[in-house]
């Protein structure tokens, strides 16, 4: 019998559960870039007087942490859930 073609976002999810090293950089990269806004987040508001620069570090610091968040949940949803659904999957192709 002739195969099934997979579907398009079918084989993309297959193929990001299978990359681990890439989804892994993505969870570390996500966390030290959530860091790096805390830590301007902080520092502004610990080592600045009030002012314009201060308000504008802490927004950067903001955006940064709220795209480290977005990069590591993505890292984590790889790792984990991806490759539970890759292993589910393939098991129920197997039979």
């Amino acid at each position: 019998m002739s195969r099934q073609r997979i579907h398009p976002l079918k084989r993309w999810l297959y193929r990001r559960a299978d990359n681990y090293q890439q989804n892994l950089k993505i969870l570390i990269s996500g966390f030290g870039t959530f860091v790096l806004g805390g830590l301007l987040i902080v520092g502004s508001e610990f080592f600045l007087r009030s002012s314009v620069l201060q308000e504008t570090l802490a927004f950067i610091g903001l955006i940064l942490a709220g795209v480290g968040i977005i990069l590591a949940a993505f890292g984590y949803i790889c790792l984990s859930v991806l490759r539970l659904f890759r292993i589910l999957s393939t098991n129920q192709t197997d039979d």
